[in-house]
């Protein structure tokens, strides 16, 4: 691995950027100005400002979250299917999705180096800016703001780290720049090792770093309640279940100390006034994310950002690989806009309440007209909808453009309370009243603030659970999150056969999905869905002026089990193989691992 990541950094001391803000949202409009020495980089601390910025933009990007760690490697899980349809297999995304994911598979070399160069960007910055004369000599402002930039570092470091880990489990692990080393085949090192020192390191970095309403910087730059997300993010997966080179799930005997962990730090950020739940959970997406703008309660407390423009450096392809397509002429045919590439499972759509909004933020049954009104499709083939290009200011609707510039979010303030309620469970054998009221507050946000509506919070452990383990679904849906909470509880295997059998199930018409109607109707030529009948019931006769969908006609059988999850292979398929670039550049990897 390391010889073939020194082909890619050969001769790089490190990319200096520079990023523009504009008026309304950017942080992250990077634009390489030169390469430079250490010695020149690291002079002064407008250089290592540069220097630190050029560590983010290895998030985004085609090979980032700007499409393959966003929307490539998350699925297929129980909410959303990846790309089914032929050809299949492909070799590259269809086959990720579907678990039938080969060593030479063209999808997995570019992420893998990708993130290392992230790494070997964090470590050039950690291993000279505490160096630097005015770290520890500097004006008092200096001296704040090059800590500041050593904790950032510290916890881009980590998060490069934490998604190797979560996707290829043991890798290998190094914490000096790549000028420091002598040997460059580096062996893996096991992932708990890892997990022990980015746990670390943020434990390092936070008091490093402001908080939110310390400091102007929007949140696609890392606040210290970002960072302490982050950390008890990275303490659950410690604490949780992971594939071992025996090709069991387990996790270890220490687990508890990782709950704690990762309650503490929810505590911290939610003592504090600087991140809150945006009252309206549609507004974080279509008004902040998709407008472009900042979500002003702080409830986004990281995200990746995206430049906006013609290349995948950077970008992001949020919008036009997923989400609703447009149609480009007035007569609807097959000439529209965007991929639609991801499905929202129809289990997944009936797993909501009718009455939780965040149903039909999720999820966005319909296509777009040329004159932007909406034309809807079938329950088989939903479009997931928190990132869609009817939302986005400006507009991009007709656009061929694959490019958005939208920022993706990495984590939320809805997650703190929700792993804070997880955590104090684990840790107690049953919730208390603050992990109770953590838990409600993320449910009844989703009702619309009608806590009438939520119904009864379970009081004992293991029902206490399965509500976390259904809210995050239901709050989460979309953001690259719950394939891999349902590997750190063990319960991937578990969540796919059943969704398979609730798929056959509803193929069949069968309980509990047998008073599904056939066909809705909707009023025609309308700028959203105005549905006429309900989705729980028996289509009615059809109301005078509606239109009509076969909403519950088309086949699963043809389709969705066609592909979902179709090679899932238990203790096997919850980790990817290493891109056979990395093994055959390394002799010290050991060949594959995990039943590759």
């Amino acid at each position: 691995m390391k010889t073939n990541l020194k082909l890619i950094i050969s001769g790089l001391f490190i990319t200096a950027t520079i990023f523009s803000i504009s008026s309304c949202k950017k942080f992250l409009e990077v634009e390489p100005i030169s390469s430079f020495g250490n010695d020149y980089v690291f002079s002064n601390v407008t250089n290592a400002q540069k220097a630190l910025l050029g560590v983010y933009s290895s998030l985004g990007g085609d090979q980032g979250y700007g499409i393959r760690l966003s929307m490539y490697y998350p699925y297929d899980n129980d909410e959303m299917m990846g790309q089914g349809g032929t050809p299949y297999p492909d070799n590259e995304r269809r086959d990720i999705a579907h678990y039938n994911v080969q060593p030479a598979n063209t999808q997995l070399a570019g992420p893998f180096n990708q993130l290392y160069v992230g790494i070997e960007r964090a470590n050039i910055c950690i291993d000279n800016i505490p160096k630097m004369e005015a770290y520890t000599n500097g004006s008092a402002a200096d001296q704040k703001e090059l800590r500041r930039l050593y904790g950032e570092a510290l916890a881009l470091r980590a998060q490069f780290y934490f998604e190797v880990v979560r996707n290829w489990g043991d890798v290998p692990a190094q914490f000096t720049s790549s000028i420091n080393v002598s040997d460059p085949y580096n062996s893996r090192t096991d992932r708990d090792t890892i997990y022990n020192r980015i746990i670390k390191d943020l434990a390092v970095a936070a008091p490093l770093v402001p908080w939110r309403t310390e400091s102007s910087v929007t949140s696609d730059r890392m606040s210290q309640g970002a960072i302490r997300a982050l950390r008890a993010r990275y303490a659950l997966f410690r604490g949780g279940y992971a594939l071992r080179r025996d090709r069991t799930m387990r996790r270890n005997a220490d687990y508890r100390t990782f709950y704690q962990i990762a309650k503490d730090e929810c505590a911290i950020i939610m003592a504090r006034a600087d991140h809150k739940l945006n009252p309206s959970f549609q507004s974080v997406f279509k008004d902040g994310i998709n407008a472009h703008k900042f979500e002003a309660n702080g409830e986004v407390l990281w995200e990746v950002g995206m430049t906006g423009g013609s290349s995948g450096v950077g970008d992001s392809k949020l919008g036009y690989y997923n989400g609703p397509r447009q149609f480009t002429a007035a007569t609807p045919s097959t000439a529209a806009v965007g991929n639609a590439a991801l499905t929202i499972l129809p289990t997944y759509f009936y797993a909501f309440d009718a009455n939780d909004r965040r149903r039909d933020v999720t999820c966005a049954p319909y296509d777009i007209n040329l004159d932007m009104t909406l034309r809807p499709r079938t329950l088989v083939t939903m479009l997931d909808g928190k990132f869609r290009r009817d939302w986005q200011i400006p507009a991009v609707t007709t656009s061929a453009a694959q490019y958005f510039g939208v920022n993706w979010p990495v984590i939320r303030y809805s997650d703190v309370l929700l792993m804070f309620a997880e955590a104090d469970n684990e840790l107690s054998g049953a919730p208390t009243a603050a992990a109770k009221a953590a838990f409600e507050q993320v449910r009844t946000r989703g009702f619309g603030g009608n806590a009438a509506l939520i119904g009864t919070t379970p009081s004992d452990y293991t029902g206490f659970f399965n509500a976390i383990v259904k809210e995050r679904q239901l709050e989460f849906g979309g953001e690259g999150i719950r394939k891999y909470d349902l590997i750190r509880w063990n319960l991937l295997a578990s969540k796919i056969a059943e969704t398979r059998a609730n798929l056959a199930l509803m193929a069949a018409k069968a309980a509990p999905y047998n008073n599904l109607p056939a066909t809705m109707y909707y009023t025609p030529n309308q700028p959203t869905v105005v549905w006429l009948n309900s989705f729980y019931a028996p289509s009615p006769t059809a109301p005078a002026g509606s239109a009509s969908v076969a909403w519950n006609a088309t086949t699963i059988n043809t389709t969705l089990l066609t592909y979902y999850s179709i090679a899932f292979t238990p203790n096997k398929s919850e980790l990817l193989p290493l891109p056979q670039s990395v093994i055959d550049a390394n002799p010290n990897l050991g060949g594959q691992w995990y039943g590759y």
